[in-house]
């Protein structure tokens, strides 16, 4: 089992980290270190859920805030063993969101004397469907872990804090013909080109912006998708235009739905998936303080993250991580070692 330094420099072992491949489903090697690494400080309840770790404080301190990061990747792309060129350290998950996981271990394990209580969440299976991400186990099996006053996730954020998130939907749009050999084709009724109707409207539609505590969500409704055809010489008689929303959280989930069906009256409209944003909740105590701590501006999360799980919880959360979000899941995945040093030091400040 690899052994993890967790006083070292949080950038060292961001690199010790992204060297453990973690693929979603193959997290036990990476976890076995974490829950050895944590247990071996002696000041922290542990426990082992799966492939997810969870240490916690009890220090009767006035405010708790959670510490969250997720420790798996995605596949691997010729990418891991890490490579060091400067300042930027290369490798899968080094964005995406091992630096972030390395700046709270560090963390634990040198904030001797916390003026908050911390609870620590590093869970397996983000990258991956609903179901298997280890915050929906740890919510059904143990809540009682999932209480604070402010969450953190570790997520990329290139050194700003990302408030809350936007929701998301998507929708399948369907459009119905009636086949025909393409030599008669007035015999038929073309479903591929009944489905620019629905790409009219989808052209047509309106996004708004949306200010919620400062921070401007921009809402995006686009087509992601489309298919249909029979073969070369036959009239369609069926086309599906796969739809994506991304709401603001002023919105809930039934709203984001509601909007759809109305704006695609007269097609068929199947749901194939919608997650509730997470409003920023940055007039709550901690999380002004917090921002406060990181220079004081909070900017909107364009994307859905965990925060949404503990905003739904009724915890406000916010993303904080070394890396440039744009980098995540790409082969050219870098994080800069000088940004987790210093955001790490940022999170010492509020914490310590």
């Amino acid at each position: 089992m690899p052994t993890l330094d967790l006083s070292a420099d949080p950038a060292d072992l961001t690199r010790t980290l992204v060297d453990i491949p973690s693929v979603s489903g193959t997290e036990g090697p990476i976890a076995d270190a974490i829950e050895s690494a944590l247990r071996s400080i002696g000041r922290f309840e542990v426990v082992r859920l799966g492939n997810s770790v969870l240490a916690r404080t009890a220090l009767g301190r006035p405010t708790r805030v959670l510490l969250a990061g997720h420790i798996d990747t995605v596949p691997i792309a010729d990418n891991v063993p890490s490579r060091l060129d400067g300042d930027a350290l290369h490798g899968c998950g080094t964005t995406d969101m091992k630096s972030g996981d390395a700046m709270l271990l560090h963390l634990a394990a040198t904030l001797d004397n916390p003026s908050r209580d911390l609870t620590l969440v590093f869970y397996e299976c983000e990258e991956i469907e609903h179901d298997r991400n280890g915050l929906t186990r740890i919510e059904r099996e143990l809540p009682q872990w999932l209480v604070a006053d402010l969450a953190i996730l570790g997520e990329p954020t290139n050194g700003q804090v990302e408030a809350g998130c936007q929701g998301t939907a998507a929708v399948a749009v369907t459009t119905r013909g009636r086949r025909a050999h393409a030599a008669r084709s007035w015999l038929g009724e073309n479903a591929i080109h009944g489905a620019a109707e629905v790409l009219n409207r989808l052209r047509a539609f309106e996004s708004r912006s949306v200010d919620i505590d400062g921070c401007r969500y921009r809402e995006g409704l686009n087509a992601v998708g489309i298919s249909g055809g029979v073969a070369s010489n036959v009239i369609p008689d069926e086309c599906v235009v796969k739809v994506n929303f991304r709401f603001a959280p002023d919105r809930d989930a039934g709203d984001a739905i509601r909007l759809l069906e109305e704006l695609f009256d007269g097609f068929e409209v199947e749901v194939l998936d919608v997650a509730a944003g997470a409003l920023p909740g940055l007039s709550a105590p901690a999380a002004a303080e917090f921002v406060a701590a990181a220079g004081g501006v909070a900017v909107a999360k364009f994307g859905w993250t965990d925060v949404a799980r503990f905003a739904a919880l009724g915890i406000p959360a916010v993303n904080y991580g070394p890396g440039d979000p744009s980098l995540a899941h790409t082969r050219e995945e870098w994080v800069s070692r000088r940004q987790i040093q210093e955001m790490t030091q940022v999170l010492r400040t509020f914490l310590g």
